[in-house]
């Protein structure tokens, strides 16, 4: 039986119970520091940055033998290793706290523990020194927030059951005592970082393996908690985590969870692999990690260094640039919350803690930005960084707000429009008027017109049924008056095919904008405003791209496809690069032709069972 539980029967429900009440509060109080973040770096490190080769599944998947993978702790010196570098550049990106792999499956641990049978790079490896303990005591000075990853499984330990794929050391139903002794082993570890190192948050990983009950969890839980109180857990504790976390996909559908974190890589590898070149740009990274924060998450960005210590020239290149932004527009990343609903504004958003302004992540240069059902009025509106550029406000007095932007400075990557309110935002379901088409071509405002025409599109009204479109724009029996706007009614002739009898848009989360679907389903029309400062981007296609072009003017255009696993039926983002000079200065129209109908990915995406 389910049974719905309504705001107030669950604000009875929680002052009737003091003690769930409390419990709540204090969940509340412990996460906040990891809320307010937004920005979090994840490092890789290991001695599988000495081959550059996959953090130990390669030779889980029989890649290499384990004897040659291990051979890779005579190559790891750490030679140009300095901790004290490696925070300035993560407090300089923005970052407020760090992740680092303190011991990946391969069971090779980067500080001197004294668990039984443990492998470390203090005992084992030609560096012959704890590479842990300074990085911590550097993050702890800085004041960044520590967070430890730590894999459950450890394949190379005589007391761990699997050893790879194809190789089993013992059935722990057969060997019971021996799997306890394993147990007894991570949480040895576990303790060692606990009071070592007193960190912020756990990162674990590899808990599909075995079940809650065979890691013993919810005893080493309680056993962290001994040490800190306050400690956060990621979900990959068999569920018994506070947080998610989604792993490479920008997830489609905002999840449901009050915390989640996406980990993420600058190009296709986790650890340093000196031949994947496939990494992203910084405007990809910025971009993705508004994405992020206006779906209420954090971004754990990952570096990987190379086995003597330094970081890859690219990514401190991307770091670097993510630093401008970050610095920049710092009142609308830290301390954010989930923005308003796509149906209110198309495109990326972002709320202040007390509810009060209202951040437009804008990816593109352009004249004016549409936000409607929005309750509260807004009371001023600026953009953060820009002192000279000119912003208006216009309503309709329905509830539907115009912000007019001129002499505006454009960020290179995501300029912010900040709007500030008198009292908390409130928002409703839009009710936007639908125009006729003759109302339309009489807007002397050609981009203005040419809007309306695709967000009601774009919403799934038929502007123009019956209009006298041809599927060419040649030919066209559309009415015209002495008031017409001839340069939007030629507008519609180029851009006759994405507008003659497509469909409903696609939902929010795959396009950052508005959009169209033909008849057959098998093109999607993607309305583009401004002058993208990148690549338009788009997540959640399952289908496969049979070529991509311009509306109205014949030329192809190329796109990369970036995250899409082997291991995954999750798609990859798809970003289509569109020539600055192939732009129409009105609305420019790109048609992305598929193998077959359409089919959305609009799972939900949480933490990765496994990458086999």
């Amino acid at each position: 039986m389910r049974i719905k539980i309504t705001a107030g029967l669950l604000g009875l429900f929680l002052l009737s119970n003091p003690v769930n009440a409390q419990n709540t509060t204090a969940a509340s109080d412990k996460m906040e520091w990891f809320e307010d973040a937004k920005l979090g770096i994840f490092i890789h490190w290991g001695i599988y940055a000495v081959n550059g080769i996959s953090e130990s599944w390669s030779f889980f998947n029989n890649y290499i033998n384990h004897d040659n993978y291990m051979n890779q702790l005579n190559g790891f010196h750490a030679s140009h290793y300095k901790p004290d570098q490696w925070v300035e550049l993560i407090k300089k990106s923005g970052a407020k706290y760090a992740v680092i792999t303190t011991k990946h499956h391969d069971g090779v641990s980067l500080w001197n523990t004294q668990a039984e049978n443990a492998i470390s790079i203090p005992k084992n490896a030609a560096a012959r020194k704890d590479v842990l303990t300074p990085f911590i005591s550097e993050l702890k000075k800085s004041d960044l927030k520590t967070g430890l990853y730590f894999s459950l499984p450890d394949w190379s330990h005589p007391y761990y059951d699997n050893n790879t794929r194809t190789k089993k050391r013992y059935e722990i139903k057969n060997d019971a005592g021996r799997w306890h002794q394993f147990v007894k082993y991570y949480q040895a570890q576990l303790n060692e970082l606990s009071s070592q190192y007193n960190p912020d948050l756990l990162w674990f990983d590899g808990d599909w393996e075995h079940s809650s009950e065979e890691w013993q969890a919810p005893e080493t839980l309680e056993n962290l908690r001994k040490f800190n109180p306050d400690i956060i857990i990621n979900s990959r504790l068999n569920t018994h985590g506070d947080y998610e976390t989604p792993e490479q996909g920008i997830p489609v559908v905002s999840p449901q969870s009050k915390y989640w974190e996406l980990c993420y890589t600058m190009n296709d590898a986790w650890g340093y692999q000196p031949f994947d070149h496939h990494y992203k740009t910084p405007n990809m990274i910025v971009r993705t990690l508004t994405d992020v924060i206006s779906m209420g998450g954090n971004l754990l960005l990952d570096i990987g260094p190379k086995s003597d210590g330094s970081i890859p020239d690219e990514q401190i290149e991307i770091l670097d640039h993510l630093a401008g932004w970050t610095s920049k527009n710092k009142e609308a990343i830290y301390g954010t919350r989930r923005g308003i609903p796509f149906e209110n504004y198309k495109g990326k958003s972002a709320l202040s803690k007390d509810g009060k302004k209202l951040f437009l992540y804008l990816e593109e240069a352009k004249d004016f930005v549409k936000i409607n059902g929005l309750k509260t009025p807004p009371r001023s509106a600026k953009i953060i960084g820009d002192l000279n550029s000119k912003v208006s406000i216009v309503s309709d007095h329905k509830e539907n707000f115009t912000i007019h932007l001129s002499d505006a400075n454009f960020d290179q990557d995501v300029t912010v429009l900040e709007l500030d309110f008198k009292e908390k935002i409130k928002f409703s379901d839009p009710q936007k008027k639908q125009r006729h088409l003759s109302e339309v071509l009489e807007n002397r405002v050609t981009k203005e017109a040419v809007y309306q025409i695709a967000d009601q599109l774009h919403d799934g009204h038929t502007i123009l049924h019956n209009s006298g479109l041809t599927s060419d724009g040649l030919d066209m029996k559309i009415k015209k008056t002495s008031k017409t706007n001839s340069e939007t009614f030629n507008w519609i002739s180029k851009h006759a095919e994405a507008l003659f009898e497509t469909g409903k848009g696609m939902p929010n989360g795959h396009y950052s904008g508005m959009s169209a679907i033909s008849k057959d389903k098998q093109t999607i029309y993607l309305f583009v405003e401004g002058e993208p400062t990148g690549p338009v981007a788009l997540k959640g296609i399952k289908n496969g791209i049979a070529r991509i072009r311009i509306v109205g003017e014949g030329s192809m255009i190329g796109h990369t496809i970036y995250n899409k696993l082997y291991w995954s039926d999750r798609p990859g983002i798809i970003y289509i690069d569109v020539p600055k000079e192939r732009l129409d200065k009105n609305m420019t129209v790109i048609a992305v032709l598929l193998d077959k109908p359409l089919e959305l990915y609009r799972k939900k995406v949480g933490a990765i069972e496994n990458n086999l």
